[in-house]
């Protein structure tokens, strides 16, 4: 709540381009500022520097709610609390789809779609209410480059052939859905630090930035000192933004992320979530002093992070063409698991099957291969 603009404090507009000028934007830094300095940078006497305090305080502050509040909100516009997936079964088992108001991750090896379902998510954005959509835009924030303009127009085609029937309705879509290529930490962040008006400015309903992982990682070797402290830093910052963002404007935020490996002395750890291209399993390995490791393979960016999204998804290769997506944390929904595949339409399920789950950390999960139950 403290990154919200003082313009949306009900400052006047007067004030809050005096003290823009001093670099305060956000309620965050005129509240780390002392008295003496507000008088400096405002002008105004010691009395109306503490009124100006109080209503900057009250306008961040988080609004108390009961339960009850919140249901009752949510029956009342059921349609604005979740952007349906279309993929009816896992709608139902989230309750709705994607849930508006928090972050939800979407994790994966190389390949298995997770760029596929953000573009396709972008598309149901657009969409009317009454087809399940969000009818705003989409800010889109690509770290990979990996967004595809001919890929969105292609899913959208496929998906609702009926209601994109002319290239006039197509290319409105396209107009809705606002492509910034942010390719270093410190961009992404200035970026997400600037979103909060562009979201009034342009209705944005839908915030995605695939992916998280990618400019990290470039950028904090973490076996260097000090590099962790700054990458933890860098997520904390972000990921508080984000959930003030979502929260604030009532919006769904979609992240995707990328994998790891994770070594360690002990019993062998069967780490198939990789691709066929890319054997990356590490059961059978030796360390140098001749013990054997064991090792999985599990979400990145650590625990700090995985603590922060709301929910995850995590996509994984079965038989080809064939893979899976399992729900691996949930507010709502149990841990369950769909098979899909990925045609011109985008993701399309193929059938759902629970999973039976032993020794899982939930939510930071560890990939492993068990027995399915099928009903």
């Amino acid at each position: 709540m403290a990154a919200k603009k003082l313009r949306r404090a009900r400052l006047s507009q007067e004030l809050c381009e005096r003290l823009s000028r001093h670099q305060i934007t956000t309620c965050q830094d005129f509240l780390c500022l002392s008295l003496l300095e507000l008088m400096k940078v405002t002008g105004q006497s010691y009395y109306d520097v503490q009124k100006l305090l109080c209503r900057v305080s009250r306008a961040c502050a988080p609004k108390m709610q009961t339960a009850y509040e919140m249901k009752l909100r949510k029956s009342v516009s059921p349609s604005s609390a979740f952007l349906s997936t279309t993929l009816h079964s896992l709608d139902k088992v989230l309750h709705g789809g994607v849930p508006c108001g928090s972050l939800t991750e979407i994790t994966s090896p190389p390949g298995c779609g997770k760029t596929q379902f953000c573009i396709m998510a972008s598309v149901l954005a657009t969409l009317p209410v009454s087809m399940g959509g969000l009818d705003g835009a989409v800010i889109y924030v690509d770290t990979e480059s990996a967004f595809s303009a001919e890929r969105l127009i292609e899913i959208a085609g496929n998906r609702f052939p009926t209601y994109f029937d002319s290239d006039e309705k197509l290319f409105c879509m396209t107009r809705s859905i606002h492509l910034y290529r942010e390719l270093t930490c410190g961009s992404v962040l200035k970026r997400i630090m600037s979103l909060e008006e562009e979201i009034i400015s342009k209705k944005v309903k839908l915030i995605i930035i695939d992916s998280v992982a990618s400019v990290v990682r470039k950028e904090f070797d973490t076996k260097l000192q000090g590099n962790l402290a700054e990458r933890s830093n860098f997520l904390a910052r972000g990921a508080s933004v984000l959930k003030y963002l979502a929260e604030e404007f009532s919006i769904p935020v979609i992240l995707t992320n990328q994998i790891t490996t994770s070594l360690s002395n002990g019993p062998a750890i069967q780490a198939d979530l990789v691709s066929p291209a890319d054997d990356l399993s590490l059961s059978e390995g030796a360390s140098g002093s001749g013990k054997r490791e064991s090792g999985c393979v599990t979400a990145a960016l650590g625990n700090t992070w995985s603590h922060s999204v709301n929910t995850r998804l995590i996509l994984q290769y079965h038989d080809l063409p064939t893979r899976q997506l399992l729900v691996a944390k949930s507010p709502v929904a149990p841990f369950s698991a769909f098979f899909y595949t990925i045609e011109k339409s985008g993701l399309v399920l193929q059938g759902k099957v629970e999973w039976f789950w032993q020794h899982c950390s939930y939510g930071i999960g560890f990939f492993r291969r068990n027995i399915p139950i099928y009903h």
